[in-house]
Parts: structure tokens; C-alpha cells; sequence
């Protein structure tokens, strides 16, 4: 069983971009040109690694190779994109890693590159890159080229190496365990659990009692026998269910207008623990978006453009505005999701200037919604 926040270290002792690793400061698959230049680096890997794994280690400064860290990822529709626009596509995942020396919300991510032995290329155009074409890495570089293309397999003894050093043990798995209780307060319930005597699993959370129902909040999940993070929240309320075998988490959506708020189900994720040593992830999506009176939908858009107009020009807010400045990444989530037109295009531009605030909470928010949008978008 791979540590994979020492395999993160392993990787980065190589200083020097190579051809079975690339380091990025952070991915953008929000446009066009950012998930071109994520499938070119998938591509170029695979094709120079057709028998052994490669890695893209993100959130790691490039030229001084300091982890900086990135927010917590948790788009499980990633392959999709991969198989959408690759011919002969690898399997890929993408890991959160968890150190002890970022802020709580912050990981490194790893995106894992399985072997293929096909040649991979561009099935369809995208950005500047044309149909056809083939990328492959020489040195830190990707390279492109059409036509035939020959696999070399050249790698594969130095990646087993690294693998094999970053193999778990007791003591990594110990101190996984305590850094994770001493990270969390008390009152965030720290607690751990040993699934078919191999995998051990810590989670916290801030406890929430609604009706009958026990949620929790700011949740962070980590399987420690990998130090990968399962799953983080810093907003959004989570229902959390185990047995001896598996452990499932039922992630909801505080939302409304106004005095008409609600609990809504947005993604239940169950994590099975196998007999062999290994364990699957299956998720489901849930959400059902709330439908609002569109009067109402209107009026409260229209405010959240006079607040948003207020903050680019720098005017001051009135004491009602500063109140509806909180709300304003929700309102403008829910009027996207009710179909209010250029509420999706006004929730981006507020981005900057609601980073900006000196309450950090409001960027948070945004960061949530933008969250949230996206799963509803690939659901």
C-alpha cells in the first residue's frame, strides 16, 4: 500500500522535471486552453510511460519546488473529460494530499497516469492543438508530433523504485493518526476507524443536531493508510454512515431565499473496503436544484448587481447591503440554477473583488457555489 504523501516527496526529490513526472503550481480545467494543456501532459505521460504509472504533482512552486498547495479538488467526472477527448485514453485519478505543513483547506494534488501501452492522442481539436496529434515527453518537455509514433518503455525501473520507498508502514501510519487529532480541536470530534483490519480512516467535523438528523460541518476525511484526503467541506452540511465494510458520506446544500431555506441531498459517496487490500470509490449524484419564485429570483438578482457594481466602483455599502453581501454567491448560484440569464457570467466577474474583502468568508461561499455548479454541469 502506497503512502501517497511520501510518494509526493519522493517525486519532488527529483528535482528536474523528466519524462515519468510534471510539477504544476495549479491546473485550470475551467477553459478551454487550461483542459488542453491538462490533456497534452496526460497524453505526452502516457505515451513515455506505456508500462509503468506517471504522476502530475500540483500545487508545487516550479522553480524553487516548494509546496505551496492548491484548494481541495473533488470533481469525479475528471476521466470523463479524458476519455472525451483522447483516443486510447489512460485510467487517471486525481488524489488530495494532505500535509501537515499547509493551512487546513489547502492539499497537493496528484493526478496518477496508469500505464496503457497504446498510443494515446487527440481524438477531436481542442484550443490550438489539432485532431491527430501526439504528444510525448523529452526530458521536462512535451513534444508533439502526427503520424506513427513508437513506445518506449523507459521508466519503469526507477518508477517501481520510487513506489516501492514509498510503501506505508506502522509508524507512518501512527503518525498519520496523530497529526490528524492534533490538526483538529476538540470540539471538531477527531475520531478514527480501522476497516477490515488494513485501512484506517479519520474524520472531524463539527457536530449539528436538525431534528433527527445529525449533520456536520467542516468536514475534513482522510484514509490515513494512504494520506490521501477523502473529502473536504468547509460549508456544506454532511450526514455520515459506516459499517464494518464501508463508510458513507451524504453531502447536502444549505439553501434558500430569504426565510425559505432548505437541506438539499447533492452527492452521497461510499467508499467499499476490500479483503485484497484494496478499496473503490462509487459515487452518486443526488441534487435536485430548488425552484424559486422568479419575481422574487428577479428582485433579489437585481440587488446583488447594485452590490456588485458598488464593489467594482469602490462605493460604500449600506449597512442592508453589507448583510446581503454574504448571501450574494448563493443568490447568484440559485439564479443560475433557475436559469436567470447572465446570472452565471455576474457570479465570475464578482469573483476578484469578493476575493478581495477582508471577511474571507464571502470568497468562500463563491468558492462553494462555483463547487457546487460545476457537479450539477457534468451531472
Amino acid at each position: 500500500m502506497i503512502n501517497r504523501r511520501l510518494l509526493v516527496k519522493n517525486l519532488l526529490a527529483h528535482i528536474d522535471e523528466n519524462s515519468f513526472y510534471d510539477k504544476k503550481q495549479k491546473i485550470t480545467l475551467n477553459t478551454k486552453e487550461g483542459k488542453a494543456k491538462f490533456l497534452k501532459h496526460i497524453c505526452a505521460l502516457s505515451n513515455s510511460n506505456p508500462e509503468n504509472n506517471s504522476y502530475i504533482v500540483i500545487g508545487v512552486e516550479d522553480q524553487l519546488n516548494i509546496i505551496k498547495g492548491v484548494d481541495f479538488y473533488d470533481d469525479s467526472k475528471i476521466q470523463n473529460l479524458v476519455n472525451s477527448y483522447l483516443k486510447n485514453p489512460p485510467k487517471i485519478q486525481y488524489q488530495n494530499i494532505a500535509f501537515p505543513s499547509l493551512p487546513r483547506h489547502k492539499v497537493v494534488g496528484l493526478v496518477t497516469i496508469g500505464p496503457n501501452n497504446k498510443v494515446t492522442s487527440l481524438k477531436k481539436g481542442i484550443w490550438k492543438y489539432e485532431m491527430g496529434c501526439i504528444f510525448y515527453r523529452r526530458g521536462s518537455n512535451s513534444m508533439s508530433t502526427f503520424g506513427e509514433f513508437e513506445l518506449k518503455s523507459t521508466n519503469k525501473s526507477i518508477v517501481e523504485s520510487i513506489e516501492k520507498s514509498a510503501s506505508n508502514n506502522i509508524k507512518l501510519t501512527l503518525d498519520g493518526v496523530f497529526d490528524f487529532m492534533e490538526r483538529h480541536k476538540n470540539k471538531y470530534h477527531p475520531t478514527y476507524k480501522v476497516f477490515n483490519e488494513q485501512f484506517v480512516l479519520c474524520w472531524a467535523g463539527k457536530k449539528k443536531q436538525v431534528g433527527e438528523k445529525i449533520f456536520y460541518s467542516r468536514v475534513d476525511i482522510e484514509l490515513i493508510t494512504e494520506q490521501v484526503r477523502l473529502f473536504y467541506s468547509a460549508l456544506d452540511e454532511v450526514k455520515i454512515e459506516f459499517n464494518t465494510t464501508s463508510f458513507r458520506i451524504t453531502e447536502y446544500v444549505y439553501l434558500g431565499i430569504k426565510e425559505e431555506f432548505d437541506y438539499y441531498p447533492l452527492e452521497k459517496t461510499v467508499i467499499h473496503f476490500k479483503d485484497n487490500g484494496k478499496h473503490d470509490i462509487v459515487t452518486e449524484y443526488l441534487f435536485q436544484p430548488p425552484k424559486f419564485d422568479l419575481y422574487i429570483l428577479h428582485h433579489v438578482f437585481n440587488n446583488c448587481n447594485v452590490i456588485l457594481e458598488k464593489l467594482k466602483n469602490e462605493s460604500p455599502l449600506t449597512q442592508l447591503e453589507e448583510i446581503d453581501l454574504k448571501e450574494l454567491p448563493t443568490i447568484y448560484m440559485l439564479c443560475v440554477l433557475n436559469n436567470i440569464p447572465n446570472a452565471h457570467q455576474k457570479l465570475i466577474e464578482a469573483k476578484p473583488y469578493l476575493k478581495n474583502l477582508p471577511n474571507i468568508s464571502t470568497y468562500v461561499k463563491y468558492k462553494e457555489a462555483v463547487r457546487v455548479l460545476r457537479k450539477v454541469k457534468y451531472n
